[in-house]
């Protein structure tokens, strides 16, 4: 393998669409890989058509897919002229199952092939897609999207993927693939899966080869590599190690969940990575978690490591697709020298309905805050978190720990399941300023998350030249890979 194929500087892939196409483009232009976010990239496209695609990016890329009879469909949903009224409420798109409707996984299809598109749009760079293990459903037709916009890389966290490079392998040679779906009370007899078949979704006249990229799995240990390396259903090629400083959603600690004084999940030696190990595996890797500083990067590269990976710190710069607010008012309290007494951000065990701890920005306007969620109406209306389990008579069906909890325990859930759970689906979507409005007139909250690298924020603004904000250029020399 020619490792100088690859990047030493991978951007991290930051959903709900903070690693939007912008961020993706920006740092591929620079000769990086940009990496967009494939999490509930269908929500993401509807709601840019309903506030009327004022730059007209969308529409453009659209005007790129295969099928234009599909295209033409999803604008006659939910395109709207001008954009929708501040206090019309967004409409959604349909919820998943196991056999989602056609238009459905159609819309899924189009809208990863638009990000993937946009951001490889206009120059030669590379450019990769970041999906989560743990929202299967939309996963296939999210990978056949990014293939038909000819993407580089895929990585892929918040699980364990062994069957997705097997999956790429058929996609890109047009075939059917299928994902096992885990269903809670499924027995060995069982056999659950989403399929997804190209002639049936896109049609048989628009086949065309199509690349199979690169397959990166984020781990959080060496085991785990060797594990994915030996038993996936096609090729692995390298590796993101992450650690639990990064941002988003953690690995749990090895063993019973500890929490410290400030109710933080405990991580001690058993889930520190052993660098020889993964470099024995023969596979690039790179690290990600807290090691965005030149230092750093000398430091595990010099262990084996081919390079980093790199969230937080490309989040709040101008490119990324945070709410510009939130970003103003992140960079604002970092500019001001405050420091909270237990630090910018928390580790909470048990916020995310995925049951990985989840690291959340404390932001007084933000869910991070028990007092503004415990106000919020409870509601599960997007569901990519939702869990698969099997019904009485045998029918799957899903449940979400942090929807109403009368319903959650009506569809057979646990009552401590619901504890302290928080609805990461309509406050991500906050996050990058599409807050929805629900029913109760109340417009959702964002949820702002962030890895231990947003203590370096500092530094790279007094590197910019207005020292208030900063551009995905000013992260790269910074880290000195410019």
């Amino acid at each position: 393998m020619n490792l100088n194929q690859h990047p030493r500087l991978i951007q991290g892939g930051m959903g709900i669409a903070v690693s939007n196409w912008v961020l993706a483009k920006s740092v591929s232009q620079l000769g990086h890989l940009g990496i967009v976010s494939g999490t509930a990239i269908n929500s993401v496209l509807v709601r840019r058509l309903q506030d009327g695609d004022p730059a007209g990016h969308m529409r453009r890329a659209l005007n790129q897919f295969p099928s234009q009879e599909i295209v033409q469909n999803i604008l006659s949903q939910y395109f709207i002229e001008g954009g929708k009224s501040i206090d019309q409420p967004y409409k959604r798109a349909p919820l998943y199952n196991l056999k989602s409707s056609k238009s459905l996984l159609q819309l899924t299809m189009v809208s990863s092939f638009v990000e993937v598109f946009l951001a490889k749009e206009g120059h030669a760079g590379k450019v990769g897609i970041n999906l989560l293990e743990k929202v299967v459903l939309p996963n296939l037709a999210c990978l056949y999207g990014a293939l038909l916009a000819d993407v580089d890389y895929v990585i892929m966290g918040a699980g364990i993927p062994r069957e997705i490079p097997g999956a790429l392998d058929l996609l890109s040679q047009n075939k059917e693939a299928h994902l096992k779906v885990p269903v809670v009370g499924a027995t060995s007899e069982d056999h659950f899966v989403t399929t997804f078949n190209p002639s049936e979704i896109l049609g048989e006249s628009f086949f065309s080869k199509l690349k199979r990229p690169f397959f990166f799995p984020i781990v959080s240990s060496s085991v785990l590599a060797a594990n994915l390396k030996k038993k996936s259903t096609g090729t692995v090629d390298g590796f993101i190690v992450e650690s639990p400083l990064a941002g988003g959603h953690n690995a749990p600690p090895r063993g019973p969940m500890k929490l410290n004084e400030l109710g933080e999940p405990i991580y001690g030696e058993r889930d520190q990575v052993d660098l020889a190990e993964m470099k024995a595996l023969g596979l690039p890797f790179w690290m990600a978690g807290y090691y965005a500083t030149p230092e750093k990067i000398k430091e595990v590269q010099a262990l084996g490591a081919h390079g980093i990976q790199v969230g937080t710190l490309f989040a709040f710069c101008e490119e990324s697709g945070f709410d510009s607010a939130l970003k103003n008012e992140v960079i604002q309290k970092i500019l001001s020298g405050e420091n909270p007494k237990d630090g910018w951000v928390f580790t909470d065990p048990v916020s995310s309905p995925t049951g990985f701890p989840f690291k959340a920005v404390r932001l007084s306007n933000t869910i991070s805050e028990e007092a503004i969620y415990k106000a919020r109406m409870r509601i599960c209306d997007l569901g990519y978190l939702r869990h698969a389990y099997k019904k009485p008579d045998g029918q799957v069906a899903q449940r979400c720990p942090a929807e109403p909890v009368e319903d959650y325990l009506k569809k057979g859930g646990l009552l401590e399941d619901t504890m302290g759970r928080k609805c990461l689906c309509n406050a991500l979507m906050a996050d990058i300023g599409m807050a929805q409005k629900q029913s109760d007139q109340s417009f959702e909250k964002p949820l702002i998350t962030a890895g231990d690298d947003l203590n370096n924020l500092m530094k790279i603004l007094k590197m910019s030249s207005s020292g208030k904000t900063y551009r995905a250029a000013d992260v790269i020399r910074f880290l000195e890979f410019a």
